[in-house]
């Protein structure tokens, strides 16, 4: 009986559709701490970046937080579409420059982690 009811309840039924809620994105997460006098220029570099990268297709949100607890550490959250538009992203000559430009201003090599995440619901 119990197989009659699922075939009566998925009978005519097609394969699901994937709805944004049950989408991947990629989620970039990245900081570094700026050497002592270079924060100003840091976090101004950091907020050109995130607007700039904002409009690129694909960018479903980039941000720059400063650190509570240590106001010379600047942490990047930023989610992706898909892979495709990170690595179109991390092709961009404007990005490479910002990457460059934050390593002289770093005390230390940024951190950087890349993840695949799916929404759930709560």
């Amino acid at each position: 009986m119990a197989v009659g009811v699922v075939a009566a309840a998925t009978e005519g039924l097609h394969a699901p559709v994937r709805t944004k809620l049950e989408s991947t994105m990629i989620i970039v997460t990245g900081s570094f701490v700026a050497k002592e006098n270079h924060l100003a220029d840091a976090l101004a570099l950091s907020l050109e970046h995130v607007r700039r990268s904002r409009a690129e297709h694909g960018c479903i949100s980039h941000a720059v937080h400063q650190d509570a607890e240590n106001p010379s550490r600047l942490v990047f959250v930023e989610e992706w579409s898909d892979q495709a538009a990170l690595a179109a992203h991390f092709a961009v000559p404007a990005s490479r420059t910002f990457a460059k430009a934050i390593n002289e201003l770093a005390i230390e090599a940024p951190k950087l982690n890349v993840f695949e995440a799916k929404r759930v619901s709560i």
